[in-house]
């Protein structure tokens, strides 16, 4: 099969780059590496069945280009990272929503069956955990620039609905906080990353708020193999699947868990969440997956413990000291 993974210079695109390779498929990739790494696919460069173009998804011609010469389209190229939406969501609001809206413009021209990567962020606060695909989205007010990032993946997925009622076979993907191999040491984008740079360097483990925030982690294996059943799976097309694990763990004890792995004797200190991100923000008291329509209609469960996933993410940290 012939797929182009847009952002697949990314953290998760590169893994599922890795994937399709594996299985024989012909892979084209598309990143601007805006915050994408070379070095992820690196290993992939002048093989036959491999295809890559530094450049934006807002270029129509190119994604026309593109799109045209594939089979199925996975779209995960976004700008991600709650931080880095708050810090610019102007930039934010223009790569995932304009650019989704590129993308599946040429999906339908062409017809081509597509999978957009949406995010947990769309049901915002919705207090009904854990959260099930039918279910609300909460936002707070515009004014508060966080939720910049829900809207504009609420409208992707909006998009992506529209084009399903009018035929063109595309899936939805909400990701649920996606761990493992390749994540930006600098931590963009992912706790679990700061959390392990922070305690391998010896230096204060910085937890947001009073750390009992919850959340559910999903090692990138899971991710990318729930992401490629959605893309292949006949009943999945027209519908929207949570893609995670439902196992719960508060942030103060993910950072004492990493640094218990890492041995270190890092401190964990608590940062306002107004210093941390300005004023303009709200917090999510808990982020829980119902997984029962992957499980019944993908065959999908996440499978890797925290724990290993944790570990195996840990020595590919280290694998970059050597």
């Amino acid at each position: 099969m012939r797929t182009l993974v847009t952002g697949g210079a990314g953290y998760i695109g590169s893994n599922l780059v890795d994937a399709l390779m594996a299985e024989g498929h012909d892979v084209s990739v598309v990143d601007n590496l805006s915050t994408g790494r070379i070095e992820n696919i690196a290993h992939w460069l002048g093989h036959d069945r491999f295809h890559f173009v530094c450049d934006t998804i807002l270029n129509r011609d190119l994604v026309d280009h593109l799109v045209a010469g594939v089979d199925l389209v996975y779209h995960l190229a976004a700008l991600v990272g709650v931080k880095y939406i708050v810090d610019d969501p102007v930039e934010g609001i223009r790569t995932n929503v304009t650019g989704t809206e590129i993308v599946l413009e040429k999906a339908y021209k062409y017809w081509k069956r597509t999978v957009i990567a949406s995010s947990s962020e769309v049901y915002g606060r919705n207090p009904d955990v854990p959260w099930r695909e039918d279910g609300q989205s909460v936002f707070g007010p515009t004014t508060v620039s966080r939720w910049s990032y829900a809207f504009s993946k609420a409208l992707d997925e909006h998009l992506a609905h529209s084009y399903s009622l009018q035929g063109l076979p595309v899936t939805a993907v909400r990701y649920f906080n996606s761990y493992g191999p390749r994540l930006d040491p600098n931590g963009y984008g992912s706790v679990v990353a700061r959390f392990i740079t922070q305690a391998r360097a010896g230096q204060p483990i910085t937890v947001y708020g009073d750390g009992c925030q919850t959340r559910s982690f999903t090692y990138v294996d899971d991710t990318v193999r729930g992401t490629i059943l959605a893309g292949t799976v006949p009943a999945a097309v027209g519908q929207v699947f949570n893609i995670g694990s439902n196992r719960e763990i508060a942030i103060r004890d993910l950072g004492a868990k990493i640094r218990d792995l890492v041995a270190s004797a890092s401190d964990i200190v608590h940062v306002p969440l107004q210093e941390a991100y300005g004023d303009h923000f709200e917090e999510i008291p808990r982020r829980v997956p119902d997984t029962q329509r992957a499980v019944r209609v993908l065959g999908f469960r996440a499978g890797t413990p925290l724990e290993q996933g944790l570990k195996k993410t840990l020595a590919w940290f280290e694998s970059l000291d050597s």
